[in-house]
């Protein structure tokens, strides 16, 4: 009996194993109720599993997470969660002047005035109001005296200042009411050019946090220096970006990534998707950093180094990105830490070897270090040793050399450690380098405000995918396109497409053109804007009768022409160039190295394929419709040629007399029935989209069968061709090169 006992529990524990019992490590379901408030779980009641509070706005959580550990909800709060009203800095420490009204405590929308007293000039702001992030609006007021070397540094709300002489190296010294942390410089000084060392001193409570907009300005204007490019020529139409690298320079960028048990593993899935974005964004840039990635919890784990980088052996973004993508969060081990000494560890031991390899290469690049982490560091000893070591490192004893470092930090999550991260960052004058924000959202948006399209406008082949439907937002789907008439002298006009390419020139078919059409006669619609031509420039061995004699009534190689304008286009959000390949422009859009960024390699990447995915554009009535096509190489390549021979008044009888390389091919039904060109669609861009960027790989030229008589938007029968201007052919490259590579002729591309 006994036996037949115990073999029943077994087969009760081993069904239990079967069908996933559960854990005994399952936290209790408590009363998990917060005052005005709300919770979520992100994984139920199981092992790992955070516990998240979260208020309406103007309103903080007493107690922000609670982890599943072990079997109990970790930390047990002694007293019930609450929501309270968010408060700001107490700004009644303002000297020399009076603050009103004058009251114990400043609630969201909280409004505080200011005025000095006789003999002080006031700056900053007359007006704040406390915002729900737990910040004033506007600048710190000031009322001060024009008598000493350096203007009064003010006394943030918040804060406690000692000092108050500012002379020449005089010192002012700061610190924060409440145990509220300080962020920004303890200590000023007094500079011989009149301005005070570091960052003015800001006071965060545990809910105060940074806006993604302040945090984009913030960030994007202290990266400046380093990422935007300098302007290629004096006196363009293109508009500076918020991004700059000066031609020649070199740059270095290490991102650590925290993957510590404080950042679960959903976060943790969003983190390395908002630098993924900040990496993408960087290479709308005609720059190529070196990068190393690597994440952090007890022990390190590069997935990038900045050796094998720049050896070549991971230094095609795309590859970058997908190691970044493909790295599971349980793949850190079973450290569950947060060792953020030993994650700069990491970075000073690349940045060494580096040095060693080629010391004054190392001297002449900028070194930009960005963290991610919740700040909760709880092994492996301070960090800030560490961060020295880095900065001596780099300076190398020079303080000129301040410069040609930036260490950044980004708290994420809800517990930020603010003011031991405070010292871990970058101390300079008028810059920020350490952000607080709310939650992962607010991250990546601070990354989509960055780079500010509008103003990167001289970038090749960004679009906008937008489902509104909006006039304006369809414009910027296709920002590139031009619509061109042309007036004959009959009155009759004829209609054709191009792509602005350049902010001076558009690229278009030759046979857009007949003899006798003059500049004037040609109009150019880009955005409603009609613009006039200065010129129009064929290809040299363009001609339509050159073999007749073989049965080829018109003959279509090297159609291609470019309009030069008479005054260059101003670039915006809806009119900018399409990218075009073996250009220097374009490597930094197919994110390509300036080592492997060749002709050769356009073509791999861009034609890559038997069968390549395309497209054009259609005006049909004003209304600009996509067509998807086939590119036709390989094997496909010879039936989609050979039915050339079937086009009204061919008869011709070697196909290759008719297309020759310099065309691709598209249309038919096989492997798919594309989209076929009508009589307007010509001078178009055929273009293929990598990513996210547009690349005109040809120009639709001309086609075996009309079919647009019944559709619009007509689909092809078996053996319907067109045929488009190859843009990779080195007869035309070297036609595009002459004029678009011409600094005399406007702003120019760099030709590979």
């Amino acid at each position: 009996m006994a036996f037949e006992a115990l073999h029943l529990l077994m087969l009760v524990m081993l069904c239990a194993l079967i069908t996933g019992a559960p854990s005994s490590n399952l936290c209790p379901n408590e009363n998990f109720r917060i005052r005005m408030g709300d919770f979520t779980l992100s994984d139920g009641y199981s092992e790992g599993s955070v516990l998240r509070y979260s208020c309406p706005e103007g309103y903080y959580s007493t107690l922000k997470t609670r982890h599943c550990k072990n079997g109990s909800w970790k930390p047990k709060p002694k007293i019930r969660p609450a929501c309270k009203k968010i408060t700001c800095p107490d700004p009644r420490r303002f000297e020399n002047g009076e603050v009103y009204p004058y009251q114990q405590r400043y609630f969201v929308n909280s409004i505080t005035n200011y005025m000095c007293h006789s003999g002080y000039t006031f700056s900053g702001s007359a007006s704040r109001v406390c915002q729900p992030n737990g910040k004033w609006s506007g600048g710190t007021p000031i009322c001060g005296r024009n008598s000493e070397h350096c203007p009064d540094p003010g006394t943030p709300p918040g804060t406690v200042r000692t000092g108050n002489t500012f002379n020449i190296d005089d010192k002012v010294k700061y610190h924060c009411e409440n145990n509220w942390a300080l962020i920004g410089s303890r200590q000023r000084v007094c500079q011989d050019n009149g301005q005070w060392s570091g960052t003015e001193p800001q006071c965060y409570a545990d809910f105060t946090y940074d806006t993604p907009e302040e945090a984009s300005e913030s960030f994007s204007t202290s990266l400046k220096a380093n990422l935007e490019l300098a302007q290629q020529h004096e006196q363009t139409d293109q508009y500076g970006k918020k991004i700059q690298l000066h031609q020649g320079g070199k740059l270095d960028i290490y991102i650590a990534l925290d993957v510590s048990d404080s950042i679960d593993e959903v976060d943790f899935e969003k983190s390395k998707d908002v630098i993924s974005k900040l990496i993408e964004k960087i290479s709308y840039y005609e720059v190529s950093p070196n990068y190393e990635i690597l994440v952090f919890a007890t022990n390190v784990t590069r997935l990038v180094s900045m050796t094998n980088f720049k050896k070549g052996q991971s230094n095609n973004l795309s590859d970058v990105l997908k190691r970044l993508k493909h790295f599971k969060y349980n793949s850190k081990g079973m450290g569950t830490g947060t060792n953020i000494f030993k994650a700069y560890s990491s970075i000073f031991e690349s940045m060494l070897i580096e040095k060693e390899k080629d010391k004054e290469g190392f001297l002449q690049t900028q070194h930009i270090v960005i963290m991610f982490t919740d700040g909760q560091a709880n092994m492996g000893g301070s960090p800030k040793p560490k961060v020295e070591q880095i900065k001596a490192l780099v300076l190398n004893r020079d303080p000129l050399r301040e410069e040609k470092l930036d260490l950044y930090v980004f708290g994420m999550g809800a517990e930020v450690n603010a003011e031991d991260i405070n010292s871990l960052k970058t101390d300079r004058a008028n810059e920020k380098f350490f952000f607080k924000l709310r939650d992962l959202k607010d991250l990546k948006q601070t990354f989509d405000n960055m780079i500010d399209e509008g103003s990167s406008v001289k970038l090749c082949g960004l679009y906008r995918d937008y489902e509104d439907g909006t006039a304006s937002h369809d414009r910027r789907q296709y920002p590139w396109l031009a619509k061109i008439s042309v007036t004959r002298k009959d009155g009759t006009t004829s209609k054709c497409l191009g792509s602005l390419v350049t902010s001076t020139f558009i690229l278009t078919a030759a046979h857009c053109f007949k003899f006798g059409d003059t500049p004037d006669r040609i109009t150019v619609d880009m955005d409603s804007k009609g613009i006039k031509a200065k010129q129009f420039i064929s290809h040299p061995d363009y001609n339509v009768t050159a073999k007749r004699h073989l049965g080829i009534p018109e003959f279509y190689e090297f159609d291609i022409a470019l309009i030069q304008l008479k005054e260059p286009v101003i670039m915006d959000l809806n009119v900018r160039p399409i990218c075009i390949p073996c250009t220097k422009e374009t490597s930094g859009s197919l994110k390509l190295s300036d080592r492997e960024g060749t002709c050769k390699k356009h073509k791999e990447i861009l034609m890559n394929a038997d069968i390549v995915n395309a497209a054009f554009k259609s005006d049909f009535g004003g209304k600009i419709e996509n067509k998807e096509i086939k590119i036709k190489q390989g094997n496909l390549r010879d039936a989609c040629v050979e039915d050339a021979k079937k086009a009204q008044g061919m008869t011709a009888t070697n196909a290759k007399d008719i297309v020759s390389d310099n065309f691709l091919c598209s249309g038919g039904t096989e492997p798919n029935t594309d989209h076929i060109a009508c009589k307007g669609d010509s001078g178009g861009a055929t273009y293929v989209v990598p990513g996210n960027r547009m690349v005109q790989v040809g120009i639709v030229s001309w086609g075996v069968k009309d079919m647009c008589k019944a559709s619009f938007k007509p689909r092809s029968v078996e053996d319907s061709r067109d045929y488009h201007t190859n843009l990779f052919s080195p007869e035309i490259h070297k036609f595009l090169k002459k004029y678009l590579g011409n600094e005399r002729l406007g702003t120019p591309l760099t030709f590979l």
